[in-house]
C-alpha cells in the first residue's frame, strides 16, 4: 500500500537535543562528556534514561529542576538552535509531493507547543500528555492511526529509537524509518532489530523520495 500519511518523533528527529542535555549536566555540575556517557550507558542496558539525573544528583526531582532553572531564566527549552538542518526541508518536501504530515512524540505539552514558532506549523503536533499515553504503548501508535484516518499500512513513523519507534510502529503495521543519529542510534543500530525497519537514513531529505519504493 502507498504511504499517505508521515508521522514524525521529535527529540534526535527532529531536535537535535544535544544544547539541551549539555545544559542539564551544566546544571546538575556534572561533566557534559561523562553525562552523554552515562546516557548511553543506560540505553545500552535498557533502562530507564530518564534516572541519568539522579545518578549525578541524588534525589533529583525533575518538576522542581525546572521552575529552579526558569527562575534562573537559564534557557532550557527548544529554540531554533535546535532544528536539524534537514528537518524543515523534509517537511516542506513532503508537503509538496502530497504527503500528509504529523508530528507526534512522548513531549511534555509546553515542549510540542513551541514548535509552531519554530517553523513547524500547518501539521498535525501530538504529544504524549495531551494524548494521556506514551511510546511504546501500543494505544500511542492506534490514536495516531485513527487520526491519520489511513490504514496503518499507508503510514510511516520516522524516528531514532528501535524501542520506542521503530520495533512499535512496526507492531502496528506502519512503516517504520530509522534515522541514524543521536544517542539512541549509537546504541541501537548495532542491534539485530534494526533490521526490522523498512527504511534507514543518516538525512531526513533521503526521505520524500524513497517512500515510493517503500509503499
Amino acid at each position: 500500500m502507498a504511504i499517505k500519511f508521515v508521522f514524525f518523533d521529535v527529540g534526535e528527529t527532529l531536535i537535535d537535543e544535544t544544547r539541551l542535555r549539555d545544559s542539564w549536566a551544566d546544571y546538575l555540575g556534572a561533566d557534559r562528556a561523562a553525562f552523554t556517557a552515562a546516557l548511553e550507558e543506560l540505553i545500552a542496558r535498557d533502562q530507564d534514561y530518564r534516572t541519568v539525573f539522579a545518578r549525578f544528583r541524588p534525589g533529583f526531582n525533575a518538576a522542581a529542576a525546572r521552575r529552579e532553572r526558569a527562575a534562573r531564566r537559564e534557557t532550557h527549552m527548544l529554540d531554533a538552535r535546535d532544528v536539524f538542518p534537514d528537518a524543515l526541508p523534509c517537511l516542506a518536501r513532503l508537503r509538496e509531493l502530497g504527503y500528509a504530515v504529523g508530528i507526534a512524540g512522548n513531549q511534555r505539552a509546553g515542549a510540542l507547543a513551541a514548535l509552531p514558532a519554530l517553523g513547524f506549523g500547518g501539521v498535525m503536533i501530538a504529544a504524549s500528555a495531551t494524548m494521556g499515553v506514551e511510546k511504546p504503548d501500543p494505544r500511542f501508535f492506534a490514536a495516531l492511526i485513527a487520526t491519520a484516518g489511513v490504514p496503518a499500512a499507508a503510514i510511516a513513523y520516522v524516528g531514532d529509537r528501535l524501542d520506542n519507534d521503530v520495533l512499535p510502529a512496526r507492531a502496528a503495521g506502519m512503516a517504520p524509518i530509522f534515522v541514524k543519529r543521536g544517542p539512541w542510534e549509537r546504541v541501537h543500530a548495532t542491534r539485530p532489530e534494526i533490521a526490522r525497519a523498512r527504511l534507514a537514513v543518516t538525512s531526513l531529505m533521503e526521505i520524500p523520495e524513497a517512500l515510493a519504493a517503500i509503499g
